[in-house]
């Protein structure tokens, strides 16, 4: 949580690349603390710095991700960010698999030491990689940014039509978003009715993410496990990694369908499907619990693996990128920052509150998640907004969104209409051109899109000649 409000800053002040790499070096230092501990104060304070390090290089590198990104991939990239993440807790599973049978601290030294190598991957390797082309250009330095969309995105040619319509978008975007921000703060977020829609949105996947049934899930899985029979903690762990594996997979998918399914789609079936399942499992256990039913005990482990097959489908790929998706550049890393801090909170909640209430209140316990998964799915029947088929900047535009404006957006339109670019992106099959007064067009044209992404270039001076213009 400390590192939360501190890592924006980093962010946009010395970059997404450098920020990532000096998140990487405090959890290099801190697994070091860690792997050598003597004490409990001195394994808190490692676990401490851990969780610092990881606010600070998990604000800037899902950003740096979806800011890089060729844009047909943007959303699938992005989206395995979080899923791969998942193998973290994969090589915890089978780590301490390997490890349980270990009759010396190096059982718990031996895991410890595996999770700095991520960290050391990305401290070793993250300052070879690129910066991001709008942070670069958001600091004037618009021939280094040009020359990493050329090189990245078209094979070094500065002059392909997909690098050129790049370019200038950032620099329009980061221009009028910055004309927007002169002065911006934390207070930013909520100053307008669309930011505070935007965070709304945020702040309700951040809480979903952790509050969606999967403390309780796993909290009681170890205890059914014993009860019918499945006593040995070699098997007990091996489930667990299994466990792992099927996360991951089901996590992997939904990133890769993310543009083919759409957000809302994935999120609406994950929250509908998890209900389901979460309903299922909670008279499985109640019925082991109150009769001893030995087939339902063995129908909540198979629930068990349903439910997070419906929640990687879409809360581990999506809640990370669509929370960047629909935050303009100016706001992007103090938004992102606001979503971090509130899954940590409600993670702290959860650890806190979920063994009280399972002592307290058993499998009855498992009846309040059923209703907030009920609750999350009217949630995001009436406000999640798709985002398929945008561009990273016009996807937090008013018209793609259904969001209220940014001060920023009229002015983005203005200054469209004003020079040799001009994009208007609407949802569904078909997307409006607006013509400036000095076009000879007199009404708005249509045009059916028929591929992912379509360019449109007027030249004005030339009387609005057009060439449309489609990215592989």
């Amino acid at each position: 949580m400390v590192g939360c409000p501190v890592a924006p800053y980093l962010s946009d002040g010395i970059g997404r690349r450098k920020t990532v790499f000096v998140g990487a070096l405090i959890m290099l230092a801190a697994t070091a603390l860690q792997t050598a501990s003597q004490s409990v104060r001195m394994f808190i304070a490692a676990r401490f710095m851990i969780g610092f390090g990881l606010a600070i290089a998990g604000n800037a590198a899902p950003m740096l991700i979806t800011e890089l990104a060729y844009p047909e991939y943007r959303a699938q990239l992005t989206s395995l960010y979080n899923s791969i993440a998942c193998t973290g807790s994969l090589v915890a599973a089978w780590a301490t698999y390997g490890t349980f049978k270990i009759n010396n601290t190096w059982a718990w030294r031996l895991p410890s030491l595996f999770q700095g190598i991520p960290s050391l991957l990305q401290f070793a390797l993250v300052l070879f990689a690129p910066e991001s082309p709008r942070w670069l250009v958001s600091k004037g330095k618009e021939a280094e940014a040009l020359g990493i969309l050329a090189y990245y995105h078209a094979d070094s040619n500065d002059q392909d039509p997909l690098v050129q319509y790049e370019f200038e978008e950032i620099k329009a975007d980061i221009k009028f978003d910055s004309t927007a921000a002169a002065n911006v703060g934390w207070k930013a977020l909520v100053a307008t009715p669309g930011n505070r829609k935007r965070m709304r949105i945020i702040v309700a996947l951040a809480t979903f993410y952790q509050w969606s049934g999967s403390g309780p899930v796993t909290s009681y899985l170890h205890k059914v496990l014993n009860e019918i029979g499945i006593t040995k903690s070699s098997t007990q762990l091996l489930l667990n990694g299994l466990l792992q594996v099927w996360i991951l997979f089901w996590a992997v998918l939904g990133a890769l369908l993310v543009n083919r399914l759409g957000r809302r789609f994935l999120f609406l079936v994950s929250a509908g499907l998890m209900t389901l399942f979460y309903t299922a499992q909670t008279i499985c256990l109640a019925q082991y619990s109150q009769h001893g039913v030995r087939a339902a005990g063995h129908a909540f482990v198979v629930f068990v693996f349903l439910f997070f097959a419906a929640y990687d489908i879409a809360y581990t790929p999506l809640t990370i990128s669509y929370t960047i998706e629909i935050l303009p550049f100016h706001l992007r890393s103090k938004g992102y920052g606001v979503f971090g801090f509130v899954v940590i909170l409600a993670l702290i909640t959860n650890q806190y509150i979920n063994p009280f209430a399972l002592d307290a209140l058993g499998w009855k316990y498992y009846l309040v998640f059923v209703c907030s998964l009920a609750a999350e799915f009217v949630f995001l029947w009436f406000f999640l907004i798709e985002t398929k088929n945008s561009s990273i900047t016009f996807t937090h535009r008013g018209n793609t969104c259904k969001l209220s404006r940014t001060s920023s957006d009229n002015i983005h339109e203005e200054f469209l209409h004003s020079t040799n670019i001009s994009i208007f992106w609407f949802d569904g099959s078909s997307f409006m051109l607006s013509m400036s007064a000095s076009s000879v067009a007199a009404k708005p044209i249509r045009v059916k899109r028929k591929c992912k992404v379509v360019f449109v270039f007027f030249d004005l001076e030339r009387t609005a000649s057009s060439q449309t213009k489609s990215a592989r």
